[in-house]
């Protein structure tokens, strides 16, 4: 796994494997009012109170709160990344929201702030050989209890963007769409996209024939077209479609000559 230079840490990938334990789902929350039951928040909050679930913990005596979320379940190389993120009662808000609605600018400066900041922030990282052998879900929730094992002071309960559970015995609240509904989570979201494309664009330079850098892996015409020209590299998902068609040697060398041909 390549460093990422800067003001950050080196990260490293932690092999943990102790996640496929079945642990009961613990809930610290009453139903907001006018929420889904899938912790969906209702829009009239949203809108003016992106802090309405961290307060709602801190009702039920809950006093490190942790946002987390997750980057790069779709794309066909590269790894999944997950971010933890413990936030001070009166972080600077304005600016913060779901990763994919801010530009590359955007993301870089709040992740600068974010870090500055922040009480505590967890990285975790699964590779591409992990997500291939455990499959893209088990390995997100893998990263996400890697982010969270990470922060220091450890959280005693967890704002999990989506529908799914981290499998760790804390105290937690998924929140369908939760990277635009909560500061902590959206927070989250932007260390996680900031840090996996920081990462994508160090693998470009293994290997440029890709473009990483530019497509970060996603299944882009560009980087589909390369996988048929020059097969896979050791950071493709082999698993996923669009990939484990081309992985073969000899597939590749058929392709490439379809490709010459046309």
């Amino acid at each position: 796994m390549p460093s990422i230079k800067g003001n950050r840490p080196t990260i490293s990938k932690c092999a943990k494997r102790t996640y496929h334990r079945p642990v009961a789902k613990l809930s610290c929350f009453d139903r907001i009012d006018g929420a889904a039951a899938d912790g969906a928040a209702p829009a009239r909050l949203a809108k003016t109170d992106l802090w309405v679930y961290e307060k709602k913990a801190r009702d039920n005596g809950h006093l490190t709160i942790a946002g987390i979320d997750e980057a790069g379940r779709g794309p066909l190389a590269g790894p999944v990344v997950a971010a933890a993120v413990i936030l001070p009662d009166r972080f600077p808000s304005a600016g913060v929201n779901d990763s994919k609605q801010l530009s590359p600018i955007q993301r870089d400066r709040l992740y600068e702030l974010i870090y500055s900041q922040a009480v505590a922030v967890g990285i975790g990282i699964v590779d591409a050989i992990e997500i291939d052998r455990i499959n893209i879900l088990r390995a997100s929730l893998l990263a996400m209890v890697m982010a969270a094992s990470n922060l220091d002071p450890a959280p005693d309960c967890l704002l999990v963007d989506g529908n799914f559970p981290v499998p760790l015995a804390l105290a937690q609240q998924t929140i369908v769409k939760g990277d635009a509904l909560s500061l902590s989570i959206a927070a989250a979201s932007i260390v996680a996209k900031v840090t996996r494309d920081r990462l994508m664009s160090r693998y470009d330079q293994d290997y440029p024939q890709y473009g990483f850098a530019g497509h970060k892996g996603y299944g882009t015409h560009a980087h589909r077209e390369a996988i048929v020209r020059h097969g896979c590299c050791p950071i493709h998902r082999r698993s996923f479609k669009g990939v484990k068609e081309f992985s073969g040697p000899a597939k590749a060398r058929q392709l490439q000559l379809m490709v010459d041909d046309g």
